[in-house]
């Protein structure tokens, strides 16, 4: 292996955006240590903020973009998205959940730890895009919004598929009746993915699966979920509620990055 590259087993790509600069990366293939070892991307942690730059230039040199190229946001789990022309300075990302480009040389970063990271592309790569979505963002909306902010691109839904990357998985994802109700009083269609948990009163909740499900409602081409669970995966992947069961503390987050390259 070349020092200070990321290989292809540290990455997962998806079949269905073959051709297309992307990777759902893992934590794996970079310099951080402790509870952020080793690949963790998250400018908002309190990792060695050398260590984070070695990391998200690895990243970049990957997808085949010069590091300040590496694109993320200040992700509030909220159902903003943002069309991209230009870079900015990395840590500075403007609030949003989802970025979409058709700039040639920008890298479209979300950062995940539990939430499903979705990448979005037309057939040539040429209209990309990048979404954050946990179950607030999914049910408010973030998912719908990327779609139409590439139509406006002159990429249709028609167009475009998406890949739901590796997120906590109905098996792992255990919620509240609360969460449960806040969810189907907005979105009486996501009653199918709750089912009940072994504790009174509790459900478990497909995220993915919700995903792909508010994707193909959007119209889009081909929505599909890699199927990796985050909770349960610890060599490979961060994760807030393994942290949570376990009793806290610092953990780092992997990145999902998908590339536009010109016409």
């Amino acid at each position: 292996m070349t020092e200070g590259m990321i290989t292809d087993r540290q990455v997962v790509r998806a079949p269905e955006l073959a051709g297309i600069r992307h990777g759902f990366f893992t934590r794996q293939g970079g310099v951080s240590v402790g509870p952020y070892a080793t690949l963790n991307c998250s400018v908002r942690s309190a990792d060695d903020p050398a260590a984070l730059r070695e990391n998200r230039r690895r990243v970049a040199a990957y997808v085949g973009v010069a590091p300040d190229h590496l694109l993320g946001l200040t992700q509030v789990h909220g159902a903003r998205t943002l069309t991209v022309d230009a870079p900015w300075q990395t840590g500075r990302g403007p609030e949003g959940d989802a970025m979409v480009t058709s700039t040639p040389g920008l890298a479209l970063g979300v950062i995940t730890a539990d939430c499903a990271p979705v990448l979005f592309s037309n057939a040539t790569g040429t209209v990309v895009g990048a979404a954050h979505a946990g179950w607030r963002g999914a049910c408010g909306g973030i998912l719908d919004s990327t779609v139409a902010a590439m139509a406006a691109l002159g990429c249709p839904a028609g167009e475009i598929r998406a890949v739901v990357g590796p997120c906590i998985a109905p098996r792992s994802y255990e919620v509240g009746p609360d969460m449960r109700d806040v969810v189907l009083a907005s979105d009486p269609g996501a009653e199918d993915f709750f089912t009940l948990a072994s504790r009174v009163g509790h459900f478990m909740f497909d995220l993915p699966g919700y995903c792909v499900m508010r994707l193909a409602r959007c119209g889009v081409a081909q929505a599909t979920a890699l199927g990796l669970d985050t909770l349960s995966d610890e060599v490979r992947f961060f994760s807030h509620r393994r942290r949570t069961l376990a009793g806290g503390g610092a953990i780092g987050h992997q990145i999902s990055v998908i590339a536009c390259r010109a016409i």
